[in-house]
């Protein structure tokens, strides 16, 4: 087990995003990964340029999400 708590951080977080929680829609998906980003900045667990990388993941996750479910999938 990894001790490294940016490690920690950012591994739950890249769970999140590739396996969302059961009954989570994109939305929420969206907004919990946008929460944990901003949490790991917060404690200077990554700086700004980290942070909007996770962002911009989190954002092209959820317009393919949408993209997806608009072509009824």
């Amino acid at each position: 087990m990894n001790d490294d708590p940016k490690a920690q951080a950012l591994e739950a977080w890249y769970q999140l995003l590739k396996e969302p929680q059961i009954r989570m829609d994109a939305e929420e998906q969206y907004d919990e990964l946008l929460k944990s980003a901003d949490e790991m900045e917060r404690k200077g667990l990554i700086n700004s340029v980290e942070w909007r990388k996770l962002v911009r993941q989190a954002g092209s996750a959820f317009a393919n999400a949408i993209d997806g479910l608009g072509r009824g999938t």
